[in-house]
C-alpha cells in the first residue's frame, strides 16, 4: 500500500488523481517540471502496486496573467494558450511523463464554475454584489494553520485582493468576476464575467471525479491560498470531507535560494536541459530530493545524475546481489515514494532490483 505524506492510501478499485497543471503563459521551467515528474512517478508507483489509475491534469487557460502575456504578444488569449500548451505537451513527452487520461481546459468549463457559484449561492457559502460572487472563506486560513497577516499576504500575492471594498471578509475570495472590455468573458446570471481561479479548478476535478479525490498534486507553493479555497469550495458544495485524501505537495526549485520563477528572472527551461542531457539524467536530477523538500538547482549536478544514471544501467546488467533487492526497492517507493532509498538500494543489489527502480521512475 502507498503512503503519502506518512499516511495510508489504501484504494478500492481505481485511484483518482488530479493535478494542478499549467497556466499556459510561458516555457515549461525545472519548477514546473519538477511537479509533473514527481506526480507521473506517483501514478507509476501505484501501477506497479496493481492500481489501475486515472490522472485529471487541467489547463488553466483563463487566467489574468496569462491575458496580460497574450496581450502583450499581441495574440487573442486562446490562441496564445494553444501555442503554449503545444510546448508544455511536447516537454512532458520528452521528459517520459505519462499521457494523462483527463485534460479539462478552463474555457470550456464555464458553464460548470456557473453552476457551482449558482449552487454555493444557494446554500450560503457564497454571496453576490456588483456582478462578482465571492466565496465565504471565513476558516480557511485557519484550517491550512496560517496566521492572519500570513494568509492576507499570500492572497494577494496570487491576485486575491483582501482589500476589495466589495467583500463582506478579506478572506472572502471571488468564484465569479465581472469582466471588462478586452478581458474574457461569458454571460451569466450575474453579467458578463469570468471564473476565478480556485473556482476552476474545483469545478474541473469536481466534473471529473465527483465529490472526492484519493490524491491531490502540485506545487507546495500553491498549498495557500489556491488548493486550501479548492477543497473548502468543493467540501462546502457536496457536503464531503475530505476532498482529497492526501496530498503530493512537491517542493519548489530554488536557485541560489530564491524560488524559480518568471519574476525572478532565474528560470532554467526544460526543453534546453533535455537538448544536451539524457532524458533519464535529468528525471533522476529532479527525483534524489524527497518530493515535500525545496530544493536547489546548480548545473553541474546534472553531471552527477548523468554518472549515476550510467552507474544504474551497469547494475541492472549484473546478477543480483540478492534475492531480496526488488522487493525492498518496491518497498521504498510505496513509502512515502522514497526514491532515494530505492534508488540506493538499486545501485547496491543490481540485477532485477536496478531493473525495476529504472523502469518505474521511467530513467530508461
Amino acid at each position: 500500500m502507498l503512503t503519502i505524506g506518512r499516511r495510508p492510501l489504501p484504494v478500492v478499485g481505481r485511484a483518482r488523481m488530479y493535478v494542478c497543471g499549467i497556466t499556459p503563459y510561458d516555457t515549461t521551467h525545472l519548477g514546473h517540471a519538477r511537479t509533473f515528474v514527481w506526480a507521473d512517478v506517483a501514478a507509476r508507483v501505484l501501477r506497479h502496486a496493481g492500481v489501475p489509475v486515472e490522472v485529471c491534469r487541467n489547463v488553466t487557460d483563463v487566467d489574468d496573467v496569462l491575458t496580460s502575456a497574450a496581450r502583450r504578444a499581441g495574440s487573442p488569449y486562446d490562441s496564445f494558450a494553444a501555442v503554449q500548451q503545444f510546448y508544455f505537451d511536447r516537454d512532458m513527452a520528452a521528459l517520459h511523463v505519462h499521457p494523462v487520461t483527463y485534460e479539462p481546459r478552463a474555457h470550456t468549463y464555464v458553464p460548470q464554475v456557473v453552476a457551482l457559484a449558482r449552487a454555493l449561492l444557494e446554500l450560503g457559502h457564497a454571496y453576490e454584489r456588483d456582478g462578482a460572487v465571492y466565496f465565504r472563506g471565513s476558516g480557511v486560513r485557519e484550517r491550512a494553520g496560517l496566521g492572519a497577516g500570513e494568509a492576507a499576504r499570500l492572497l494577494a500575492e496570487f491576485g486575491d485582493d483582501p482589500d476589495d471594498p466589495r467583500r463582506d471578509d478579506p478572506a472572502d475570495v471571488a468564484i465569479w468576476r465581472p469582466s471588462a472590455r478586452g478581458e474574457p468573458g461569458w454571460p451569466s446570471e450575474w453579467g458578463d464575467g469570468r471564473p476565478g481561479w480556485h473556482a476552476e479548478c474545483a469545478a474541473m476535478a469536481l466534473t471529473t471525479y465527483g465529490p472526492a479525490l484519493d490524491l491531490h498534486a502540485g506545487g507546495s507553493d500553491l498549498r495557500f491560498p489556491h488548493h486550501a479555497y479548492e477543497a473548502a469550495m468543493a467540501e462546502a458544495v457536496t457536503g464531503v470531507r475530505p476532498f482529497a485524501r492526501a496530498w503530493l505537495h512537491v517542493g519548489v526549485v530554488r536557485v541560489d535560494g530564491a524560488k524559480m520563477a518568471k519574476s525572478a528572472g532565474n528560470l532554467v527551461f526544460t526543453a534546453d536541459l533535455l537538448r544536451h542531457h539524457p532524458v533519464g539524467a535529468v528525471r533522476l536530477l529532479l527525483l534524489d530530493h524527497p518530493w515535500a523538500a525545496d530544493w536547489d538547482y546548480r548545473p553541474g549536478g546534472l553531471e552527477e545524475a548523468a554518472a549515476r544514471l550510467e552507474r544504474l544501467h551497469a547494475a541492472a546488467g549484473r546478477p543480483a546481489a540478492s534475492a531480496t533487492g526488488e522487493r525492498a526497492a518496491v518497498r521504498a517507493l510505496l513509502d512515502d515514494l522514497d526514491a532515494a532509498t530505492a534508488l540506493a538500494i538499486a545501485e547496491e543489489e543490481g540485477g532485477q532490483a536496478a531493473r525495476t527502480v529504472i523502469a518505474v521512475l521511467a530513467l530508461g
